[in-house]
């Protein structure tokens, strides 16, 4: 099916088909990834609020956590549950990047997906090595925050947006190799790569979520959702960050744009996660296009005569310089006699 589909644009069509064909069972999929992130840290935001607001009355009645170090303390004790349901949600969500990877070959075959479980165990028993793939995501990110190195890092993003297929498809690679591989996959499909990219990006993180803030608009559900929080965000400290937007020129945030912006942001996230398996697609089917783009050119040069690898070794060193026919016209006949 792969194969059949040469282009970028349709290689992208085929992974939005794929996702939407099996769109329920990536939700369920999905889902504790997702959800359980949100669910954690809401778990944390409200007993802190909740511990915070009464703390004063709590001293009063328990002498005891009147010092630094019980507070401390109390408050990892609290937020505990909601940080673990937080790191598994989370850590699960990381996973799936090169699980999804590993349906992809069944979904190409058949157009369905299934058994997610095993998929993902592939990926857990290479835990070590995914952790450390990770972290080279970590330091590039580290840069990526800096202004001075946004475009080299723009640039390198599109070299290095397949790492996550090459750890999965060949697992005999290193951290660093799968770096190394995936630069050498797109060496030479920048602007294909980049395209993709972009259709990617737009749709996913802007187009779909968009749309489905407006349609919480106008069904009434994002009111619906900014009124629950509101009495949250009554009680931040908000007279603060108003005292320097004032202080900049610009116009005072009410307690009301805090709650919807945070709403918003939230539920633009959400979807954007739930559409990470769509990405993921899209870049299985570009590695596995490249993948054989890259073995056919090998092959080729491979099966190259030595007279042919000759000039272009001289090519290379002697740039426009022609070679003494003399040169090439042993290195045919030796051609000829082998």
């Amino acid at each position: 099916m792969a194969k059949k589909t040469q282009t970028p644009l349709g290689l992208f069509i085929e992974s939005i088909g794929l996702y939407f064909s099996n769109f329920s069972k990536f939700v369920q999929y999905m889902s504790f990834p997702v959800l359980g992130q949100i669910a954690g840290l809401a778990l944390v935001f409200l007993i802190t609020f909740f511990y915070t607001r009464n703390l004063p009355a709590l001293i009063i009645k328990f002498p005891v956590l009147n010092n630094f170090l019980s507070l401390i303390l109390i408050s990892l004790i609290i937020t505990l549950p909601g940080l673990i349901i937080f790191v598994k949600a989370f850590w699960e969500y990381l996973v799936a990047y090169g699980a999804i990877n590993s349906m992809v070959d069944n979904m190409l075959k058949s157009g369905k997906v299934y058994d997610f479980n095993a998929h993902t165990e592939l990926i857990k028993r290479r835990t070590l090595s995914f952790i450390g793939l990770w972290f080279l995501f970590g330091i590039f990110s580290i840069f990526a925050v800096c202004p001075l190195f946004w475009i080299i890092c723009a640039i390198l993003a599109v070299y290095f947006v397949l790492v996550f297929q090459v750890f999965t498809y060949e697992p005999e690679l290193s951290p660093l190799r799968c770096v190394k591989r995936s630069l050498l996959l797109v060496k030479g499909h920048f602007a294909s790569t980049f395209m993709l990219m972009a259709l990617a990006g737009v749709l996913t993180y802007v187009f779909i979520p968009q749309v489905f803030l407006k349609i919480f608009e106008i069904t009434g559900i994002n009111n619906l959702l900014v009124n629950v929080i509101l009495p949250l965000v009554k009680e931040l400290p908000t007279d603060a960050l108003n005292n320097l937007i004032t202080a900049s020129g610009a116009k005072p945030i009410s307690d009301f744009d805090i709650a919807r912006f945070t709403i918003e942001t939230f539920a633009a996230q959400i979807l954007i996660q739930y559409t990470l398996p769509m990405r993921s697609i899209l870049w299985a089917i570009w590695y596995k296009e490249l993948n054989i783009q890259t073995e056919k050119t090998e092959k080729k040069t491979r099966n190259r005569r030595p007279s042919e690898k000759l000039m272009e070794e001289s090519n290379k060193k002697y740039g426009s310089k022609k070679l003494d026919r003399n040169i090439i016209k042993r290195a045919m006949e030796k051609d000829d006699d082998v």
